[in-house]
């Protein structure tokens, strides 16, 4: 159903600024944005019902000095962004 949002992710403290999906993976994502976070997500299990206020946790987080505008996987390392 292409209307029904399939997750809802909370964890950034600020606006999204950049998304890209795994090229290796059709389960993980990584969002980055003005909070000076990347946030690497995997939604294998994100098809649970959504509950207000809930939504996965990011399974891993870099924190950079300042806020965070462009990102990009490696094609050629699958853990590089």
């Amino acid at each position: 159903y292409p209307t029904v949002p399939f997750a809802e992710l909370q964890r950034h403290q600020a606006c999204v600024n950049a998304l890209a999906w795994a090229p290796h993976s059709s389960y993980h994502i990584c969002t980055a944005g003005d909070d000076a976070q990347a946030l690497i997500w995997e939604l294998s299990g994100a098809s649970q019902p959504l509950v207000e206020g809930g939504g996965p946790d990011p399974m891993l987080a870099y924190t950079a000095g300042a806020e965070i505008n462009q990102l990009q996987w490696s094609s050629l390392q699958s853990d590089w962004i």
